[in-house]
């Protein structure tokens, strides 16, 4: 999902991360606020039929807005050149963006390409306002081949049409600071326990093992679901019905939480981190690891080079639990979708067909440190860096979707939040027993009102 900026703040809601903190405003209460306050902000793109004009909303992919139009803008005027349909960009803030597509797919009026968080797609999928990439849809864009199949696997509800295609793509790894670990004789963990017992040594004097992101509902339903792979949690049953309370499930959060509680190898002051304060905690030396997505421009905007530090999966727990999967990371990244009132169907597809192409999918992930969501443009050396090439076999083998369920926003706040309140009551030196995070996870469970 990583919906928060690739370069700048470095991570997807992902996209892919704004999804949790938004999520609850697809309760119907919050849909109706939504087009009640959609009035015209919204672009006139989506019905004004013009075969020469589109209008696209792309999420904020870099450190600000300017640096996305900067990106963007010579792609689009090549775009024009070659088809001649001109296209009108707004770069959307994601602290906006959900709320503005939920205002347009109940209005009606909205643009005629759009960009969403991956873990988004089942939600806004059931809202029936993205046009459905059939069969026919598919293949004007360049046959549903084309795509990585684990990018391909969040783009909406198993056994009906995407809602959408993949844009940028990235998975979740475990950085780690190589002089530190150097310093300490440590090499890099490749389980749990590996990784914990590192951060016990190298805590101390002022600085910690890892730093998390306590405050953080996206990142720390991310890390539900990661840690809960490797516990072999599902968070809803085969026919959709929640289950955040399963043993496997308790087992993955606690140890989560036990980063400041139990193992006390996070700082509790981490337990505040929102805004990725962890990232800055990391370059600056603060903590020696970090579990992030690709965020190789974070790092050396913040003055670390790219061999200070190196990226292996996330350790899973040793012996695996009965049930375990060999799946360390969800399937992180930002979609491409069209608006379903499109008054230029055909343009926007060839728009997608663009963006999706293998020239262009280099030029974008190049500029903002993500991967190809297409499989031929991976194979480009310019994403061969050690770290990208982790992450590369990552998304291909290790890697799974979010919940393709309609409540998946809902999930993500209502656990992400569940998890925060976890976080204080660590920092706070309560005790975070299995007790209190079951009762906290089946509280989560009843706002889905299930």
């Amino acid at each position: 999902m990583r919906q928060t900026p690739l370069a700048g703040r470095a991570a997807f809601p992902g996209r892919a991360t704004f999804a949790g903190r938004a999520g609850a405003v697809l309760t119907a209460g919050l849909v109706l606020a939504a087009a009640a306050a959609c009035g015209g902000g919204t672009a006139s793109g989506g019905g004004n039929g013009d075969p020469k004009t589109l209008t696209y909303w792309a999420s904020n992919q870099g450190a600000d807005i300017a640096a996305d139009q900067k990106v963007l803008a010579p792609e689009l005027a090549k775009f024009e050149r070659q088809t001649g349909i001109k296209v009108k960009l707004e770069v959307v803030p994601w602290s906006d963006l959900l709320n503005r597509i939920l205002a347009a797919t109940t209005s009606g009026q909205g643009p005629d390409v759009l960009n969403i968080g991956n873990t988004w797609s089942a939600s806004l999928q059931a809202t029936g306002g993205l046009l459905p990439f059939d069969g026919a849809a598919m293949a004007e864009v360049g046959g549903a081949g084309r795509f990585v199949p684990a990018a391909l696997a969040s783009t909406g509800a198993k056994g009906k049409p995407p809602a959408a295609v993949p844009l940028y793509s990235l998975a979740y790894g475990l950085y780690y600071n190589k002089k530190m670990f150097a310093d300490a004789n440590l090499q890099p963990p490749r389980t749990w326990q590996e990784m914990v017992d590192a951060g016990r040594k190298l805590t101390k004097d002022g600085k910690h093992g890892i730093a998390v992101e306590g405050a953080s509902i996206p990142e720390n339903v991310h890390a539900a679901f990661n840690i809960g792979q490797m516990y072999g949690a599902d968070f809803f049953t085969p026919d959709g019905k929640p289950q955040f309370a399963t043993p496997q499930a308790v087992k993955a959060v606690k140890s989560y939480i036990d980063l400041i509680a139990a193992d006390k190898i996070a700082a509790p002051g981490n337990a505040e981190y929102s805004a990725n304060q962890s990232i800055n905690d990391f370059a600056t030396g603060k903590a020696a690891m970090l579990m992030w997505q690709a965020t190789t421009s974070g790092l050396t905007n913040l003055g670390m080079k790219p061999g200070d530090w190196g990226v292996v999966p996330l350790p899973a727990p040793s012996p695996a639990p009965p049930g375990g999967r060999g799946v360390t990371s969800m399937v992180a990244g930002i979609n491409i979708a069209v608006f379903k009132n499109t008054g230029n169907r055909d343009g926007a597809l060839k728009f997608v067909k663009f963006m999706t192409g293998d020239a262009e999918q280099k030029v974008l992930n190049k500029a903002y440190g993500s991967l190809p969501a297409v499989t031929a443009a991976q194979n480009d050396p310019a994403f061969d860096t050690p770290d990208l090439k982790v992450f590369k076999q990552i998304l291909a083998t290790g890697a799974a979707p979010l919940p393709q369920v309609p409540e998946e926003s809902q999930f993500e706040t209502a656990v992400g939040t569940a998890m925060k309140d976890l976080f204080a009551d660590a920092a706070a030196g309560k005790p975070v027993t299995e007790e209190r995070v079951r009762d906290a996870l089946a509280a989560a469970q009843e706002q889905m009102g299930e």
